[in-house]
């Protein structure tokens, strides 16, 4: 079979229809907008990286940090749809659709005021994302935080299924309240 070939003109065209059609992946203030579940990188500007055993060193130092689940959670009607169950890290707090990259002004205002009230304010107390592993969620969810002013941000990358791949305990997770 011969190859074929294609006039400039048409080779520009398929060009610029194949870029246009994938969606982008950032948004323009470097938010992951796109293709959540998939590889994330190993380093974020403003936050420490931490694996499971030195999150568990972490939750034994006074303060002992927040830990803030952002895994999404269906939103309709005003309320959050409990369709399957969900657990995570004993203690977190679950501020579900805050790792997304473009949040409307009523759901940075509800990551902002969950921040505050977990902390009391103090942006040195120290913060620990997390979602599931190969989640960008998390990744938006601290450099949020971390563009908020707070300066002892975590990154548990892995997350759930890390500590879930150590056998540790889980619990029962419900979001906190849409204030």
């Amino acid at each position: 079979m011969l190859p074929v070939r294609l006039p400039l003109a048409a080779l520009l065209c398929l060009f610029i229809t194949h870029v246009h059609a994938d969606p982008p992946l950032f948004s323009a203030d470097g938010y992951r907008i796109s293709l959540y579940r998939s590889p994330t990188p190993d380093q974020l500007p403003g936050a420490t990286i931490v694996d499971t055993p030195a999150l568990q060193a972490l939750l034994n130092q006074t303060p002992a940090p927040v830990l803030i689940d952002v895994y999404r959670r269906q939103w309709l009607q005003g309320r959050f749809i409990e369709d399957q169950p969900h657990a995570n890290l004993p203690g977190s707090r679950w501020l579900a659709n805050t790792g997304d990259g473009d949040l409307t002004p009523e759901w940075q205002g509800y990551f902002v005021r969950h921040l505050y009230k977990f902390t009391g304010g103090n942006l040195e107390r120290p913060l620990v994302f997390y979602c599931r592993s190969d989640c960008w969620l998390s990744w938006n969810a601290v450099k949020r935080a971390a563009d908020l002013g707070y300066t002892s941000v975590y990154w548990y990358r892995d997350g759930l299924d890390a500590w879930e791949a150590a056998n540790l305990p889980v619990m029962a997770a419900t979001p906190e309240p849409f204030e």
